[in-house]
């Protein structure tokens, strides 16, 4: 990798650790012993034991500009993300605010909706994705606030 691409790599990573911390302290205001996962896990990024449940932190502040929420689902040629997540909630931040899906309401929209399937190579990685890009406003429809019978 280039050193370009290390920074950048390590600017989103430490961002990324930071909005996982964001989220975290909001939970923990309900649920004292919520946690994040240290380390790389794969799985989900934040576990709370009081309900036995786990979230996984995304973020795309890039959407402020495009008006679309990138959904991975694959990276170099593997299943990733939402075709792998072992997460009961996704939380994305998008530079304004918090919004919580459940995975089967993401699910739910992409089925729905047909959003574009795209292939790219990310700022800051060296292997291609594949991601949906969903536009924000769709993907919100499905949030948490917006659906009540989860």
């Amino acid at each position: 990798m280039t050193n370009n691409v290390i920074e950048t790599f390590n600017r989103d990573l430490s961002r990324g650790e930071q909005i996982e911390h964001k989220v975290l302290s909001v939970i923990q205001k309900t649920y004292p012993k919520a946690y994040k996962i240290e380390g790389y896990f794969k799985g989900y990024d934040l576990f709370v034991p009081e309900i036995s449940k786990s979230i996984e932190v995304k973020s795309d502040e890039k959407s402020k500009y495009t008006g679309n929420i990138v959904v991975e689902i694959e990276f170099n040629g593997k299943p990733s993300a939402l075709s792998t997540t072992e997460a009961d909630y996704w939380v994305w931040w998008d530079g304004y605010s918090l919004t919580w899906f459940t995975v089967d309401l993401i699910k739910r929209c992409i089925e729905e909706t047909n959003p574009p399937l795209c292939k790219f190579v990310g700022k800051g990685d060296s292997k291609q994705k594949k991601a949906y890009l969903i536009k924000k406003e769709v993907l919100y429809r499905y949030s948490l606030s917006n659906n009540n019978k989860v």
